[in-house]
């Protein structure tokens, strides 16, 4: 069973920063990733890690947002720049192992 516990989100004004961070029981073998949920709408992906570094990004955060992972600590990290209002959503870590894993999500706000 894995556990992924996010934290790190909150409230920020447009072209601020946020990072967050993502952190799971045991050793992780597969990739891992964020997805996230405005209001009102579907899940979305953002960004995927795989084990061995190779990274994926949405169309609408490429540039502005980085993901990276640390095995040793079983940590993904999502950093976002220039954040828009329309990245305010609530953020969920996920991983792929043999099903689908999440974390309980974390809210981000970004106030114009």
């Amino acid at each position: 069973q894995v556990q992924l516990v996010e934290s790190g989100g909150g409230l920020v004004q447009a072209g601020g920063s946020l990072r967050l961070s993502c952190s799971a029981s045991g050793r992780l073998f597969n990739a891992m990733g964020w997805y996230r949920q405005p209001p009102g709408k579907q899940r979305e992906l953002v960004a995927v890690i795989t084990n061995d570094g190779r990274t994926n990004y949405a169309d609408s955060v490429k540039g502005r947002f980085a993901i990276s992972r640390d095995n040793a600590k079983n940590t993904v990290y999502l950093q976002m720049n220039s954040l828009k209002p329309e990245d305010t959503a609530v953020y969920y870590c996920y991983y792929q192992g043999t099903r689908t894993y999440w974390g309980q999500g974390t809210q981000v706000t970004v106030s114009s």
